[in-house]
């Protein structure tokens, strides 16, 4: 796992749903490392990796290090006229990755990008017109629990009814800035879209999905430039606050805070308050220790437990994402709660309060 969130791709676990030739996908808008997760999970999944395309070629020599048996085609409508292509998957620009679905979807293709999937809510109406219009599936990456096992773990204790009804979620998600490595389009709000609609993006999914939720109401939201002036455009800082439709409330904080002392880069953690206990998820570090990431603390009315979920739970959500794929069913994710997520992060960038530091 690499210590940059920017290239976070945790190694395959096999969990083969298909037989090798049976899903074909391709690789597109490398943009960000995040696409070595996605391809690792699809993989991982059993599905065959076939072709890549991006317009820089640097890029494109990247992967082949990682993927060297990828065809590299010779443009992007090369991959949009290949039949035999089931899904595309892609970490473009941030502000490009709608558009570059609705193109996927209308090659009559399921579309896979990184977060956030969009940058504006018009984008977001234009996305959920195109899926509506093509049938296709719009899937997106959110990785804070999709590909971490602690965060699949506790899935699994919260629907197994392990801490009864969850009321609360409050996630916190620092990430280290490395200014030097990032590119251009990473402080420029117009492309990346905000902190609280790109990394809000995960938060805002992790508190419908563990609280069961369908919708909830932007209550409160702030960002903030706190220690950045050299990027104007930078949100290093950016919190919010959740009502959602059932009656629980999530709370989360995001900022480019690690510092560079941690052996990772960023102590992202979770807490859910159940009414029958609690679970707190150390997900990539524990710090001061040995124990490596994946790390789940519960509490209810049985006793403590403390799990390592590292290699014990894997990635279910690849292989039910290729099925759903196959099958046009909504047994990963719904395509609702895929735009719903999106929809609540972009609200909060929108609605969100400046904050000045003050000296």
């Amino acid at each position: 796992m690499s210590k940059d969130g920017m290239n976070y791709a945790p190694d395959p676990i096999p969990n083969p749903v298909v037989e090798p030739g049976d899903f074909p996908f391709a690789v597109t808008g490398l943009h960000h490392g995040h696409i070595f997760g996605m391809v690792n999970g699809l993989l991982g999944a059993g599905a065959t990796l076939k072709s890549v395309y991006d317009d820089d070629p640097e890029m494109v020599a990247a992967f082949k290090t990682m993927f060297p048996d990828v065809h590299v085609a010779s443009s992007e409508e090369e991959l949009l006229a290949d039949e035999e292509i089931k899904l595309v998957a892609a970490a473009d620009i941030p502000n490009l990755r709608a558009d570059l679905g609705i193109r996927v979807m209308e090659a009559g293709k399921d579309y896979f990008t990184d977060k956030t999937p969009m940058t504006t809510l018009d984008q977001l109406a234009r996305a959920r017109e195109a899926v509506e219009r093509t049938g296709q599936k719009f899937n997106v990456y959110y990785s804070e629990r999709l590909h971490v096992e602690a965060s699949v773990m506790a899935g699994q204790l919260v629907r197994d009814g392990a801490i009864g009804r969850v009321i609360q979620v409050l996630n916190l998600g620092p990430h280290r800035l490395n200014a030097d490595s990032r590119p251009d389009w990473f402080f420029d709000k117009e492309q990346y879209g905000g902190i609280l609609a790109d990394i809000g993006s995960h938060n805002c999914e992790q508190i419908l999905y563990f609280t069961g939720a369908k919708d909830a109401e932007i209550t409160d939201a702030a960002i903030a430039n706190y220690n950045h002036p050299q990027f104007p455009e930078l949100d290093d800082f950016g919190n919010a606050t959740l009502v959602c439709d059932n009656g629980a409330t999530g709370y989360f904080r995001v900022d480019w805070f690690t510092p560079d002392g941690l052996s990772v880069w960023g102590d992202g953690r979770s807490f859910l308050l159940g009414t029958e206990g609690y679970i707190e998820l150390r997900k990539y570090v524990n710090v001061t220790t040995d124990d490596g990431p994946d790390n789940v603390f519960m509490v209810n009315g049985d006793g403590e437990h403390r799990f390592n979920a590292n290699g014990k739970v894997g990635y279910p959500f690849f292989g039910e994402m290729v099925l759903d794929c196959l099958n046009r069913t909504e047994e990963a994710m719904t395509q609702e709660h895929i735009f719903k997520s999106v929809e609540l992060a972009l609200k909060a960038q929108e609605r969100a309060r400046v904050l000045t530091a003050q000296s």
